[in-house]
């Protein structure tokens, strides 16, 4: 058994290589806990570096369309 880290992208299986606090649907994700610090106060995903290339790939696309401006919704990198 190993203690390598696997991709959180559903179904996707690979080895894990990229560490970020973006969730599997593009967006930073806070635990809800009291934290210490700001590198506490997020979860943090694991990725293979293509699943981590198409998430923040989706982020950017999001971020550049200026429809998605007036929608309500926040960035996906609002804290």
């Amino acid at each position: 058994m190993t203690d390598e880290p696997v991709c959180d992208l559903p179904g996707c299986g690979k080895p894990g290589t990229i560490t970020s606090r973006l969730s599997p649907e593009g967006y930073l994700v806070a635990t809800g806990k009291k934290a210490y610090s700001f590198r506490e106060a997020y979860r943090q995903f694991c990725y293979c570096e293509a699943c981590h290339d198409e998430l923040m790939g989706g982020v950017w696309s999001r971020v550049r369309k200026p429809d998605d401006k007036r929608d309500g919704h926040v960035a996906p990198t609002a804290i």
